[in-house]
């Protein structure tokens, strides 16, 4: 019985080590998931704040790309008032004929549809076609208009407006391209932000089973070492058990031959120094 406890027991022990070496191998392989996790996340606020510098940038070229455009604006204003002008004195100038007002507008119209439609190749060459004949209409009108020196001074001042809005129209292309670049960093970061999230999250998932484990082996080692401290205590009270029943056997049978000695010694008979040393330990003498 006392030798299958100590067996026990020792099985026991190699368990706890086993135990102990599981627990901790995965604590430093949490805390390594926990590590890269940390460091992704760090990325990603890093990544998030360089997202905000960009945004104010790019937003700032889009205010003023918006307030150019408010310009511009303005400027296609006074040029639509200033064809009505040339209108009313065409109207007097030019008896009969479409106004130049709606055919410039007809133009800008078509060449905005070019720019932006998707066309097959013959609408397209329709398209382009159709402007050709509408600016030749303006340019022949014109012509013929320009002899008259308040016409002249109207169409010069249009080209300058045109001018102006072209310029405009350049300063504002310059601030979009700038806004775009800084969005297009933008949109990079924030899908390099997706990819180190989920990277992150991954980790810490591996974090968390890894964590649930060691916590798993540590229960083992709390019930291992509960349960050696048990046998322990077990194997201790038989261990003093048994000792006890081999003294009492052994003071029996000291008492036993004793006895013998000592009706040899009532017989007469002479005792040897052993056999005398043996009634003091019996308590017989």
């Amino acid at each position: 019985m006392l030798e299958k406890l100590e067996e026990r027991k020792e099985q026991l022990e190699r368990n706890l080590q086993e135990f102990i070496k599981k627990r901790d191998e995965l604590n430093q392989e949490s805390k390594k998931y926990a590590e890269r996790r940390n460091e992704l996340n760090a990325r990603v606020r890093e990544l998030l704040s360089k997202v905000k510098e960009l945004k104010v940038h790019r937003d700032e070229f889009n205010q003023k790309a918006r307030e150019v455009r408010a310009k511009r604006k303005e400027l296609y204003t006074k040029i639509d008032n200033l064809y009505k002008e040339l209108d009313k004195l065409r109207k007097n100038i030019d008896r009969g004929g479409r106004p130049l007002g709606e055919i410039e507008k007809e133009i800008r119209r078509l060449e905005f549809r070019q720019q932006t439609a998707v066309l097959t190749i013959e609408k397209e060459r329709a398209l382009i076609e159709r402007i050709a004949r509408l600016r030749r209409e303006l340019e022949e009108r014109k012509a013929q208009l320009e002899k008259h020196e308040e016409f002249r001074r109207l169409i010069s001042e249009i080209k300058k407006l045109k001018e102006d809005v072209r310029k405009l129209t350049e300063e504002m292309k310059k601030y979009q391209e700038e806004a775009d670049k800084y969005h297009n960093e933008i949109v990079s970061i924030l899908s390099q932000v997706d990819e180190i999230k989920r990277e992150a999250d991954e980790m810490h998932q591996k974090f968390l089973e890894t964590r649930k484990m060691a916590d798993k082996y540590h229960a083992e080692i709390i019930r291992t070492r509960k349960d050696i401290r048990d046998l322990d205590k077990v194997i201790t009270a038989l261990r003093a058990k048994l000792s006890k029943s081999k003294e009492q056997r052994e003071r029996e049978e000291l008492i036993k031959k004793a006895k013998e000695i000592y009706e040899m010694f009532m017989k007469g008979e002479k005792l040897e120094t052993e056999d005398i040393l043996l009634l003091q330990r019996a308590g017989l003498i």
